[in-house]
């Protein structure tokens, strides 16, 4: 089999991508938000049903998050060598399987396991998504479909949480996670009919392949770039974690309160990913990196001020400015990450997915040290991850002007 590299170049002279593959690129990157947010409210019930814990029921998140990490390592490194289509649908058909094992799960210990396969799978989408994105544009191009379409796959945790406060009175939680069966189902539809092969065949032996891509991955910038976006996805997993016990311990919302309140922060960060589509071509995609790392920072730091203050009921205000922050953070930091490394791209991508995913499994649980009715390890967890993050961008920042 001749090994595949090289990506091909942009479609057109301008690079656009089809509306159609923008939306279903969208569409595969959704799997994990709504895998990570839809079932949220339905946890007390989990926890009831199976006979178990808080921690055990959290440990589901956890096992989710550890397998979308894995996932994003072993397709990206799959789509680099076999191209895009083929570890697409592979990934796709397993997880649709993993999703029935979800819903059908009769005890915790299976559902764990089920839901680290099912993120594990899901994660193609993701990687894949990003890697063709890079295979067909560059630069503030590629940061402007980046940001577009997180801004159009982070409709998912908008509906999702409203999906879940809705349905978690009339169907439980095996109901939610049969709707979780459906996404994977339409999945794996879209991968068939919509997205191409964008990975082009060229001489490179087997050998040399994967010392390049080790070689790559361990560029100064894209390591940079990519912590930036790591450490920023921590602060927003830490409030993600967070949020069914800020909002409902603290603030007394139900179920169907959280998902709106959940759901409205969403919505910021979506406005934050047009924002920067909008904005990229005329400002680039480092300066309105800057912004976002600042108002995350700020934010973070405010709701940790507000939680040792005893005023934890108004951080639902810096949370939302954070939101914007993150959608101005996430396209940006990805489109110069993987611009570094564009020959391996789907390496790249897996990486910085793998990382992603593994910083927000480690603080999940960090955010619950303090008890349900404490946002202050909260406040502490999402200050350091975006200072990390601001602290990256200043020595690219010195860097870039020495």
């Amino acid at each position: 089999m001749t090994p595949l590299a090289g990506p091909q170049p942009p479609p057109g002279s301008s690079g656009a991508l089809p509306a159609t593959l923008l939306f279903s690129l969208a569409l595969l990157a959704a799997m994990a938000p709504f895998g990570i947010d839809l079932y949220l409210p339905a946890f007390p019930g989990m926890m009831s049903d199976l006979e178990t814990t808080a921690t055990g029921v959290q440990l589901t998140l956890t096992s989710c998050l550890l397998g979308i990490a894995v996932g994003q390592l072993v397709f990206g490194s799959l789509s680099d060598r076999f191209g895009r289509r083929g570890p697409l649908l592979l990934g796709s058909a397993l997880c649709v399987a993993a999703s029935v094992v979800t819903a059908t799960a009769p005890t915790i210990e299976v559902l764990v396991i089920a839901r680290f396969v099912q993120g594990l799978s899901g994660a193609a989408g993701v990687v894949i998504g990003r890697a063709v994105i890079a295979d067909t544009s560059t630069g503030s191009r590629a940061a402007r479909h980046l940001s577009l379409m997180t801004a159009i796959g982070g409709a998912a945790p908008v509906v999702a949480p409203l999906i879940g406060g809705i349905l978690t009175p009339l169907l439980e939680w095996r109901g939610i996670l049969w709707v979780l069966f459906g996404i994977a189902a339409a999945m794996f539809v879209v991968s068939i009919l919509f997205v191409p092969e964008t990975r082009v065949r060229a001489a490179a032996t087997p050998l040399k392949r994967p010392v390049g891509a080790v070689r790559a991955v361990l560029d100064p910038h894209y390591l940079a770039y990519t912590g930036m976006f790591v450490f920023s996805f921590g602060a927003l997993m830490g409030y993600i974690s967070a949020s069914p016990f800020v909002y409902q311990e603290i603030m007394g919302l139900s179920a169907t309160a959280f998902g709106v309140a959940f759901g409205f922060n969403s919505l910021l960060a979506i406005s934050g990913g047009l924002l920067s589509a909008r904005l990229v071509m005329r400002l680039g995609p480092h300066r309105l990196l800057g912004v976002g790392l600042g108002i995350l920072s700020a934010s973070s730091i405010a709701v940790l001020v507000l939680a040792s203050s005893g005023y934890a009921w108004w951080t639902f205000v810096p949370l939302g400015t954070a939101s914007i922050g993150v959608g101005l953070v996430f396209g940006n930091a990805t489109a110069l990450a993987l611009g570094r490394v564009r020959q391996f791209a789907g390496t790249a991508s897996a990486v910085l997915g793998a990382l992603q995913f593994t910083v927000g499994a480690i603080v999940s649980p960090l955010v619950g040290i303090g008890g349900s009715e404490s946002t202050l390890a909260l406040g502490i967890t999402m200050t350091i991850t975006s200072l990390f993050a601001t602290g990256l961008f200043m020595a690219i920042r010195r860097g870039r002007t020495a």
